[in-house]
């Protein structure tokens, strides 16, 4: 599976942060990039995300991801070049193209398409980062307020995902270890070096469908007694108590932390910046009818206060112990 969907928890001040500033800082992030539209602010605001990831000790897993991101860029960039007909500067005539019309292609759809494939590159860091650093179940605990059985089931689920894929990968060793099987249930030979009898022969579709209808069986059957047994040991932890007993018998709240307080400086910051951007202007980009990218000192400093913003609770490494 791949490790870049699960939260681990790590020593980095991101970490060490509660979940619900955590979620908040992440939702900054995404205002910025859905309220930046300039190609130099977006750059600078992917690179921080980068260094961010290093900061908590996530780097290599961004990095993957942006790797991935880019399989989903590219064809952004593609579709858009080849069904935008609003830009004036021509690059490539293809001809009639039927239902599509002449086909144009201009600069300013390639450059437009360009930036909305960096900007939904950083939406998807975002969310990589945020689902890498920020604790999942303790901030469905932040639901129990509004819905406590709705937060406990959302926490059991994203729990037995993982636990159900383990079960069907152990389950599909052990058929694999099997003299007749294979982890499609089987083919016409048995085991290997001995050839099937004639009129077994020709068989080997019809073995593998039943071998993957008796994992998949045999996979909810044991997700459906883990079910039994998970919810067995939750009446008896007191679960089936009413929400507001577990409200006033709850422990004490957790006290807030420099980390915290960072994170919340950081958060307002980026979408003050982000606001401020768009407002006056420094981060104006305009693609059609033709392209107009203002660069000024308000641009510069955009570029370099939205890193720093991101950057500087990173820097804080004291109490960041798992």
């Amino acid at each position: 599976m791949n490790r870049a969907l699960f939260y681990r928890r790590l020593p980095s001040p991101l970490h060490a942060a509660r979940a619900g500033v955590g979620a908040l800082w992440a939702t900054a992030l995404v205002a910025a990039a859905l309220l930046l539209y300039h190609p130099l602010v977006l750059l600078a605001l992917g690179l921080a995300l980068l260094g961010a990831a290093a900061g908590a000790g996530v780097g290599g897993d961004l990095r993957r991801t942006l790797r991935t991101a880019l399989i989903v860029a590219l064809p952004i960039v593609l579709i858009n070049v080849l069904v935008t007909r609003e830009g004036l500067t021509v690059f490539a005539r293809l001809g009639d193209l039927g239902p599509f019309g002449q086909g144009d292609l201009t600069v300013e759809a390639l450059v437009y398409g360009a930036v909305i494939a960096l900007k939904v590159t950083v939406l998807i860091l975002v969310s990589t980062l945020a689902s890498l650093a920020v604790d999942p179940d303790e901030l469905l605990r932040l639901l129990r307020r509004f819905s406590f059985r709705s937060a406990l089931t959302a926490s059991l689920a994203t729990r037995m995902v993982p636990l159900l894929a383990a079960d069907a990968q152990r389950l599909a060793e052990a058929q694999r270890t099997r003299p007749a099987g294979t982890a499609r249930g089987g083919n016409a030979r048995g085991v290997r070096g001995c050839v099937a009898p004639r009129g077994v022969r020709g068989s080997g579709s019809a073995r593998g469908v039943r071998g993957r209808v008796a994992l998949f069986a045999a996979v909810l059957g044991g997700s459906l007694d883990r079910a039994m047994d998970v919810a067995a040991t939750l009446e008896l932890r007191g679960f089936a108590a009413a929400s507001g007993t577990r409200r006033r018998t709850g422990g004490m709240a957790r006290p807030w932390s420099r980390h915290d307080l960072a994170f919340c400086a950081s958060a307002i910051a980026v979408l003050a910046l982000a606001l401020a951007g768009r407002l006056t202007g420094a981060a104006a980009f305009d693609a059609y009818p033709q392209l107009h990218m203002h660069v000024d000192v308000g641009t510069l400093v955009l570029c370099v206060a939205l890193p720093l913003a991101i950057l500087l609770p990173m820097c804080d490494r004291r109490g960041i112990e798992p």
